[in-house]
Formats: structure tokens, C-alpha cells, sequence
């Protein structure tokens, strides 16, 4: 057993060991090839990094990433000195604020109250990642202003005592019209990440999108499920060594994931200022970036981050260290940005004919090749407005694809997010043709503060807007919704006129499972 006096010698780049969770690790030809940079290593140099690395690494992260002789073995205890940064005053002021803003959860009655309370409660880089948004954040603002241009269009006289909103999304029953949308690193906002969204989705029956770039390992969500029938999506960027996600898929197909979302908005990271903004502030003040430690994304095993380098190139502590990232291009140095077409063959071998859906798409075009390639479903997204700025919200792609592709609607699954903070947000989207929507961060601010209880009422409060909208239209069952119940003239005049269809010839066409 290692005596951590020893681990202390290595504090430099020419030797360089960390401890985490109580055993040591030489990461001395990992420090030019990590995404976040290696002065972020260099601080916790010969030292517990132990309370940094934890949040935002699934377990085995670590261990799976550097080659076996860099697993050094565990250090006594009774010698290490754990790293904990006392907080400043300006941010233990903010940590008392936001306990006192912090009310209780029934008085929480809408989403919007636990985005408010979020960023009080949380750090300022985590603030920072979770809400930060494209360039000039237009998109992201038109994705909740743009479900305002909808009206409806109310019928009256009508028994509406009883209202069902279950449904099934593909194959999967679901006790709403909704599910959790993949959103990366929930351990920043509370110890159980995930965990909290997978209680809460299992006990209320909704399905939920596990990211690519979770912070809990996706086959420990897996087996934490309240009931057997309980479902579970996983998402895909696909790794630049593409035999890294094959190998993966298999892994979430063997341990029961439904479905795969293929996310393919994301060729590059979107230019986030707020994110960026975070990680200057974190440079000028000395302290250690949410990036830390050997994320790398999520092709290895133990589901997510590794420290992979993305072409497959051999560690060089000659090579110049590469500069510090963002959290969002950090964790993003991994993804292919070659992703085509013709990928959904060897994705839907690595599975075994698991059903996919594109989540990202942006046109009528692309949903017409969705159709031709045989996918089960799409989701139209821009990425929350994190990626390309000035992109359209999924309404307006939907508008689109009503306008010049109906058919689309009836051959395959189309589900939107971006913006949806209402029930009556949902109710609009279904009315219009969209099998569900998904949310992403209202979950994240919600668990930030209460964990699972938070999950639970941000469900809650959507199922009550939507029981409420639902009677005040004039229908009990989603199959009573239809187009003749919205008025969408006001977003009509933003939808173009000439779209150009693919042609179609030479397309191998797949036949669905579903």
C-alpha cells in the first residue's frame, strides 16, 4: 500500500500521479491529450483530486481509461489529505442566498420556479453549463416564444370528468405524453445525477433518454430501474474510432436499453459564451473547471468518458499540451463529425435491430431521408439552442414538415423538444402531429435542489397543465387531439414555401419493427 507522502513526489509534468476515491494513478502521458488541458491535472498533482473528479465521472471511468501499469494501487488512508477548496465569501454568501430562496417544493408551480431557484442554488460553472446556450441565444429564447404564437382553439359542452393522457412511444407504454431528454452531467447539480431521474421516471411510468455524457454509468441506471417493463433510451455521438461505439451498442443493448437516439446536430460544439465565459473566470480565479479529470465521452466501457485520444494517437509528453476547453468542447473532443447515412447499418447491426431516432433534425428534407432510411423516429431539435444560433425551433420544423410532407407524420415516429415548459406547450405539439416532446433541463434544475422529490413534482406539475388543458379543449383522450384544435397562423408566415425533397432513387429502404 502506498503511503500518499510518496504519491506527493509526483507533482510535476514530468511525473505526474492523482489519487481518486483512495488509490493513485500515474497520468503523466495522459496530461498533453486532455480535453480540458493539463494545468488542470498539474494542480491536483500528487494530491487527492477525489472530490473534483467524482461529479462528473461514472465509476470506472478511470480505470478503464489508462492502461493497466498506470493503476498504481491504493494509498493507506490514514496518509492522504484530501484537497477540499474552502469557499470563498463571495460564493458562501450565494450558497446562503440561495438556501433562504430555496421554497419549499409545494410551493413550486411551475417549471419556471425551479429554473429560478437553480441558478441561485447551483455553482457558477455548473450554472454556467447546464442553461448556456448559442451565440446570441436567439434560438434558444425562440424556442419557448414561439409555442406563445399558437393559439387554441377551445370546444365547449362536452363530458370531459375523465382525461387519459397514456400513449406508447415506440412499442414502450408511457403514462405521458413526454419523456426525460438525454441532458449531460447531473452530478453537478446533486449527488445522484441520474439516479434521481431514473427513480422518478420509474415510479410516475414515463421513459427516459440517458445521455451520452451522464455522469452515472448507464448500465448502473440500468439496473437501478424501479420495475422490470421500467424504459430506458440511450444516446449516441458516435466515437471518431467508430469500433468503440460498436462495442458500446452492444453493451446497451445487453443491458435492456429500448431505443437508440442517434444525436446528429452536433458535427462540432455549438460556440456557448456563457460556458466559455465560465471557464475564463475559472483561469483568472485559480480554481479547478468542471472538466477535470479524464472525461472524454462515452464509448467505454462503464458507459460514459474515457480518455480516449480521438484519432487513436499514441500519448506524447513532448507534444505541446492542448489548450483548455469549455465544458462542452471538452467533453465533445470524442465525437465523429463524419456521421452519415450510411452509419445506421452498422448501428442497427451493433443492437440488434434496436429502433432508432435522429435527435437533431432541422428540416422536412431530412425528415423525408428519416422516412427512406428506414428510422423508427425523429426528434426535432436544435440541441436546446446550444448549437447552431438562428436554427429553427422544433414547431417551426414541424410546421415544415406539415406543410410539405404530411406523410411523414403517419409513417414514422416525430417527437420535438426545445422550449416546452408547459403542459399546454405538449398539448400544442400534439395537436399538430407529434407523437411526444421531451424536456431536458427543467429535470436538471429540478433535481439540482431536491433530488427525485424534485423530478416527482416537475412531473406533478406537468400532468396537472395538461389534465387542465386537455378538459379545457374538450378532450379525454390524446386521439382527440387534431390540427382543427390550434390556430398556428401566426407561425405560418415564418415557414418557407420552396423546400427541397430528396430524390429518392438508390436508397436501400428498411423495413421497421415496429
Amino acid at each position: 500500500m502506498l503511503d500518499a507522502k510518496e504519491v506527493a513526489k509526483h507533482n510535476n509534468k514530468e511525473s505526474c500521479w492523482v489519487i481518486i476515491s483512495g488509490n493513485a494513478y500515474d497520468v503523466t502521458d495522459f496530461l498533453p491529450d486532455h480535453p480540458g488541458g493539463a494545468n488542470i491535472i498539474l494542480r491536483y498533482a500528487g494530491r487527492d483530486a477525489t472530490e473534483e473528479y467524482d461529479p462528473i465521472h461514472p465509476p470506472g471511468t478511470i480505470e478503464e481509461s489508462l492502461p493497466k501499469e498506470k493503476h498504481l494501487g491504493p494509498v493507506d488512508p490514514e496518509t492522504i489529505v484530501a484537497v477540499v477548496k474552502p469557499p470563498s465569501k463571495a460564493e458562501q454568501a450565494l450558497k446562503e442566498k440561495a438556501e433562504r430562496l430555496r421554497k419549499p417544493l409545494s410551493q413550486c408551480i411551475n417549471l419556471h420556479d425551479f429554473e429560478e431557484i437553480a441558478e441561485q442554488f447551483l455553482s457558477t460553472k455548473a450554472w454556467a453549463y447546464y442553461s448556456s446556450s448559442a451565440e446570441d441565444t436567439f434560438t434558444h429564447t425562440l424556442n419557448q416564444e414561439s409555442f406563445s404564437k399558437i393559439l387554441f382553439r377551445p370546444r365547449v359542452m362536452r363530458n370531459v370528468e375523465h382525461v387519459s393522457l397514456s400513449t406508447k412511444f415506440l412499442g414502450s407504454e408511457t403514462a405521458l405524453p413526454f419523456f426525460v431528454a438525454p441532458a449531460a452531467m447531473a452530478r453537478l447539480g446533486h449527488p445522484d445525477g441520474e439516479l434521481c431521474i431514473t427513480r422518478g421516471c420509474g415510479q410516475t411510468g414515463l421513459i427516459q433518454g440517458v445521455s451520452a455524457n451522464a455522469s452515472i454509468a448507464f448500465d448502473t441506471l440500468a439496473n437501478s430501474k424501479i420495475t422490470p417493463d421500467q424504459t430506458l433510451w440511450y444516446q449516441l455521438y458516435v466515437n471518431r474510432d467508430v469500433s468503440k461505439s460498436k462495442t458500446l451498442l452492444k453493451r446497451v443493448a445487453a443491458a435492456g436499453y429500448k431505443a437508440i437516439l442517434l444525436t446528429v446536430d452536433t458535427a462540432i460544439p455549438g460556440k456557448r459564451e456563457a460556458d466559455e465565459r465560465a471557464k475564463v473566470a475559472v483561469e483568472m480565479d485559480g480554481d479547478v473547471p468542471l472538466t477535470t479529470g479524464f472525461q472524454q465521452g462515452p464509448d467505454q466501457p462503464q458507459g460514459q468518458g474515457a480518455a480516449d485520444l480521438p484519432q487513436g494517437a499514441p500519448s506524447n509528453t513532448s507534444a505541446k499540451p492542448k489548450p483548455q476547453l469549455s465544458v462542452a468542447a471538452a467533453i465533445s473532443t470524442y465525437q465523429s463529425p463524419n456521421v452519415s447515412w450510411a452509419d445506421l447499418e452498422w448501428i442497427r447491426e451493433s443492437t440488434g435491430n434496436l429502433p432508432i431516432m435522429l435527435k437533431g433534425v432541422q428540416t422536412v428534407e431530412d425528415a423525408v431521408l428519416a422516412v427512406e432510411y428506414g428510422v423508427q423516429g425523429i426528434i426535432l431539435s436544435n440541441h436546446g439552442g446550444r448549437q447552431l444560433d438562428y436554427a429553427p425551433t422544433g414547431l417551426h420544423t414541424l410546421l415544415e414538415i406539415r406543410k410539405h410532407a404530411p406523410w411523414v407524420l403517419e409513417k414514422i415516429e416525430v417527437y420535438l423538444d426545445g422550449g416546452v415548459r408547459r403542459g399546454t406547450d405538449i398539448i400544442k405539439a400534439l395537436c399538430l402531429g407529434a407523437r411526444g416532446v421531451a424536456l431536458g433541463r427543467p429535470f436538471l434544475y429540478a433535481l439540482s435542489a431536491w433530488g427525485t422529490e424534485g423530478v416527482l413534482r416537475a412531473i406533478e406539475i406537468l400532468t396537472e397543465e395538461m389534465n387542465i388543458a386537455m378538459r379545457l379543449i374538450g378532450c379525454t383522450k390524446l386521439s382527440d387531439l387534431g390540427p382543427h384544435l390550434v390556430n398556428t397562423k401566426m407561425l405560418d408566415q415564418a415557414i418557407v414555401d420552396d423546400v427541397m425533397l430528396p430524390n429518392m432513387e438508390g436508397i436501400k429502404r428498411w423495413t421497421s419493427k415496429l
